[in-house]
């Protein structure tokens, strides 16, 4: 029973990081109808310049995040700007997004390439190996204040969503973006600012993943593999279904890997990807497409 109850929490504790991670490339998706590829790939980005802050400055990795988070904001806005409201129109939007996020993903990873080298690279705050015990159980400490600033954080996105005027906008985007545009929303203005929020949230994933898991420039594509998983199980463009898909896939990758092995652990995320689109297209919350 104490062995269960470790795997789960363990699960748990990395389930609410996921959930951080999905959060911001479901928010684009719902809004925009944009495939990310590249939101992996900012993410890695977010982590060197938490790196770099701990390496050079001794700015704690989770301190990074007031620094990470309004950066990717800026950088998210500026993308966004630049790429995306020229082919808003095109009848092939969505197929072009995941062409130009692709791109974008490459030429991410080949800039940190060239600047920082492919060496694994990872912060080592005090925490990152301590551990907190209750009885028989162990709680990674740096996994604990990783998931209580998730889910801070999550919250914080809810009640802005939720309780703001914009928050209002952004979900009637989410709903409906041709209706939103009918009763005066500023769609192109809603888009910007949720595609800079969405970078904002990759840009405190990124702090967070800094110590958390080694990273280099290419380790994007396993993690936008696994988002992907995520969102896809709970609901493309639903932020509820995005936290329930990271804390239920996480919990079965852990019982894996404490069955099978850390080597069978991506599988899980995999499977359930393939199982999701055989079964359930449209995810656990997600809306059937009527045609």
């Amino acid at each position: 029973m104490s062995d269960f109850l470790q795997v789960l929490v363990l699960g748990l504790l990395l389930g609410g990081v996921y959930a951080l991670m999905a959060s911001g490339l479901t928010l684009l998706f719902g809004v925009m109808r944009i495939v990310n590829l590249a939101h992996a790939a900012f993410i890695i980005g977010a982590a060197y310049i938490a790196f770099f802050a701990f390496d050079k400055a001794g700015i704690d990795p989770l301190l990074s995040i007031a620094i990470t988070m309004p950066v990717m904001f800026a950088i998210g806005v500026g993308v966004y700007l630049a790429l995306f409201p020229r082919i808003e129109g095109s009848p092939r939007f969505g197929e072009m997004t995941v062409l130009m996020t692709f791109g974008l993903a490459l030429i991410i990873e080949g800039l940190l390439t060239f600047f920082f080298t492919g060496i694994f690279r990872s912060t080592r705050p005090g925490y990152a190996t301590q551990s907190v015990f209750i009885g028989d159980l162990f709680i990674p400490k740096g996994q604990l204040l990783a998931l209580v600033v998730s889910v801070v954080l999550l919250l914080v996105l809810w009640a802005y969503l939720t309780f703001s005027r914009i928050g209002t906008a952004v979900r009637a985007t989410m709903q409906n973006r041709s209706a939103a545009q009918i009763v005066g929303v500023n769609v192109r203005r809603i888009s910007a600012l949720s595609f800079g929020l969405g970078m904002a949230l990759a840009g405190a994933s990124g702090s967070m993943l800094s110590y958390l898991f080694p990273f280099f420039p290419s380790r994007h594509w396993q993690w936008v593999a696994l988002l992907l998983s995520l969102i896809v199980l709970g609901g493309l463009g639903s932020l509820k279904g995005a936290v329930i898909g990271a804390v239920i896939l996480s919990v079965a990758a852990a019982f894996v890997t404490d069955q099978f092995g850390p080597t069978w652990s991506p599988i899980t995320f995999y499977l359930a990807l393939f199982l999701i689109i055989m079964v359930r297209p449209q995810g656990l919350f997600g809306k059937a497409v009527r045609i």
